[in-house]
This record gives C-alpha cells, sequence and structure tokens, in this order.
C-alpha cells in the first residue's frame, strides 16, 4: 500500500516505521515546510497535521478520491462539511481522536460505564486528561468523545473545560505535563467512595500502529467510517 503522510512530526515520523514494518511505502510527506503536493500518488492519506491546516489537506484528498485516516483535533467545526465534501466525492474517511487500539475499547467501556452510572445521581462526574506540553489543543479530543460518550448515554447535556460544573455538565481538567503521550481519567465521585476508570498511553506506538490499521482497512471503501467499525466493536 502507498501511503501520503500529511503531517510529518513525531506521530508522522512514528507512523512511517510501523507502516514500513508492516510492508507499506511512504509516497509523499507533507510538513510545514510543504507548499503543493500531489496525494493522488498515494493509495491512501494518513492526517496527523496541525488545525489550521486540516481542513486544506482533508479537501485535497477528497477531491483526489484517495482515502484519508484523520487523528489531527482541533478542526470539528468544518467536520459537518467534511463530510459533505467527502460523499459528494465519493471518497472514503476515517477520523478518529484517538487511533489507539486501546482507547477505543476504553470508548465503549466509558459508554457502558455512563448508562449504568445514569441513575446513580449521588455520584458526580469528573474527567481529566494530561498531555505533553506541546500539545496545541485543549481539551484533547479524546477527552471531549469521552464527555460525548456520556452525554449520549446519560442525562448530562454538555461538558466544560475547568472544575466546575453543575449537575447535568461535565467537567474536563486539561493538564500539559513534560512529554506525556495521554492519559485520561473518568471518575464518578460520592461521599462514600469513587469509582474510576483510566487509561494511560506508555508511548505514540499504539496510536500510530492504529492509524496504520485504520489505514489498511479504509483501502478500497467509500464512505464515512468510525474506528468501532474497523475493529468490530
Amino acid at each position: 500500500m502507498k501511503i501520503a503522510l500529511l503531517g510529518y512530526g513525531r506521530m508522522g515520523k512514528t507512523i512511517e516505521k510501523i507502516a514500513i514494518d508492516r510492508g507499506h511505502s511512504i509516497v509523499l510527506k507533507v510538513d510545514e515546510n510543504t507548499t503543493t503536493y500531489d496525494v493522488s500518488v498515494a493509495d491512501v492519506a494518513i492526517e496527523f497535521s496541525i488545525p489550521s491546516v486540516a481542513v486544506s489537506n482533508l479537501t485535497k484528498c477528497f477531491k483526489a478520491g484517495v482515502p484519508v485516516v484523520c487523528g489531527t483535533t482541533g478542526w470539528l467545526d468544518s467536520y459537518e462539511e467534511m463530510t459533505k465534501l467527502c460523499e459528494s466525492n465519493n471518497a472514503a474517511f476515517i477520523y478518529a481522536s484517538n487511533f489507539s487500539l486501546g482507547v477505543n475499547i476504553f470508548f465503549e467501556l466509558n459508554k457502558k460505564l455512563a448508562a449504568i452510572m445514569n441513575s446513580q445521581k449521588h455520584y458526580k462526574i469528573a474527567t481529566e486528561e494530561i498531555h505533553h506540553t506541546k500539545k496545541l489543543d485543549a481539551p484533547s479530543g479524546t477527552a471531549i468523545t469521552l464527555a460525548e460518550g456520556i452525554i449520549e448515554h446519560s442525562d448530562q447535556k454538555k461538558w466544560i473545560l475547568g472544575e466546575e460544573g453543575d449537575e447535568t455538565t461535565i467537567p474536563i481538567v486539561a493538564k500539559r505535563e513534560g512529554d506525556v503521550p495521554g492519559t485520561h481519567t473518568v471518575s464518578y465521585n460520592s461521599e462514600v467512595d469513587q469509582i474510576e476508570i483510566k487509561h494511560t498511553a506508555h508511548n505514540r506506538l499504539g496510536f500510530a500502529l492504529g492509524a496504520v490499521v485504520a489505514a489498511e482497512w479504509l483501502q478500497d471503501k467509500k464512505g464515512i467510517y468510525k474506528m468501532k467499525d474497523v475493529l468490530g466493536l
């Protein structure tokens, strides 16, 4: 499989190594110094850039009919526009706030726990995410996905960045520390106990492997998909 890497930072370089180890070739590398490129040389594109250029990269992929796997966060105000553009060009698209296989299992556990806890009104929900100091957006896309999963399966109405919230608001505390790849915690707290689920990434290999697995799955498909489709969850 011929892969275009749209974004060649730390994640892009890790994805490159894993893709080559799995027998694929990298035919295009796009970084902040790239002004023009032809994505049509690739069978699939993997987009891990920055929020300000993600929409432009996706647009080029869709218009060229190249399937694209996107892990960039912070651009989701344009998500609906991008999915419509994908469909109108008969292209293929997977966006995930986190491609780690373990995190996507964690997403499903989070939804199940939210449904169970919804009747237990004496518990207060709290969420926290910790990432490296170079991460540009806060809260993380993964934290937002966790909050949205809780909202979908409970009486919670919205999330808020910070520690304060009412009984229908999920607070997300975002911390930036050192070189932390990503730690996400969802807890339910009462006066007598605490129930907590947590995912801790030890390195970026899990994110990169999941992105390559998604690209392998997406090749030759059409339409809009999610990681749960890739994993059969």
